[in-house]
């Protein structure tokens, strides 16, 4: 008997942890509006209306049919990195800080999004630390976000 109930615990557990992704949705879109396919032609692109989708129950705007096509096809390539928040803040102080939509990497199939502010650049701080290390540890930080 407890058997079963540990082992139905472990799948209510294991389901209801493995749909919280915890997304910035500034604006109401994730990545502020800004057609997160785009990112991966190397530009930043401001969705428009026309060209909205629900995904994982967040919304997403396109700057085109093709891109939302695109995302339609496989959502998983091209949601950015810890729900969207900047990578460097997750790596480096596990808090989830807004974005500069403008401000982006994709490295190795997958988006990276960075605040950026007049006094302040994630992105080059980023590059200057090593991404492969902070890579390593926005995951293990992002591990404990989306289960608190």
């Amino acid at each position: 008997m407890k058997t079963i109930y540990y082992l139905i615990t472990f799948v209510i557990t294991v389901t209801s942890y493995g749909q919280n992704t915890i997304y910035n949705t500034q604006k109401g879109y994730v990545a502020n509006g800004y057609d997160v396919v785009s990112y991966f032609s190397n530009e930043a692109l401001k969705g428009n209306d026309e060209h909205r989708f629900t995904y994982d129950n967040v919304n997403f705007k396109f700057s085109n049919e093709v891109n939302l096509n695109l995302f339609k096809s496989t959502p998983e390539k091209y949601t950015p990195q810890y729900g969207g928040w900047c990578a460097y803040a997750i790596a480096l102080k596990n808090k989830k800080v807004g974005i500069n939509p403008k401000s982006f990497e994709v490295r190795d199939g997958k988006l990276y999004l960075f605040y950026n502010s007049k006094l302040i650049n994630t992105h080059k701080k980023w590059l200057a630390k090593k991404p492969q290390v902070l890579i390593r540890k926005a995951n293990d930080n992002w591990a404990t976000t989306i289960m608190n």
